[in-house]
């Protein structure tokens, strides 16, 4: 299993990023994905789920303004993320429950003027 996530960046508050996950190594199609992030200091915490049907699943705290989806074809799983807060600043990292847990590399968000 690999992932690959994509996309970070430095972005003003009310700015938008979108961030991408590239997968090998498993069946994509089948397997809920998702997006988690860890803030300094801070426990990582789960910011959106989306299962092989397409349904969806948000922390409260970004419900609104973030959007989950995947392209199957691609294996590309992507995290749009719009009016973003400086509280959004953390390192994202793409998950799979797969046997056990997989993740990313992780890519920096910062939300800063």
């Amino acid at each position: 299993v690999q992932l690959q996530a994509s996309g970070g960046g430095l972005v003003q508050p009310g700015g938008s990023l979108r961030l991408s996950c590239a997968a090998s190594g498993f069946m994509f199609s089948l397997n809920t994905m998702g997006w988690y992030r860890q803030a300094p200091g801070k426990q990582r915490e789960l910011v959106a789920t989306i299962t092989s049907s397409g349904s969806t699943n948000y922390v409260d705290s970004v419900k609104g303004r973030f959007t989950i989806s995947r392209l199957n074809t691609k294996k590309t799983v992507y995290l749009q993320m719009d009016s973003l807060e400086p509280e959004d600043t953390a390192v994202y990292y793409c998950h799979l429950n797969l046997r056990r847990d997989w993740w990313g590399q992780g890519t920096q968000v910062t939300v800063s003027s």
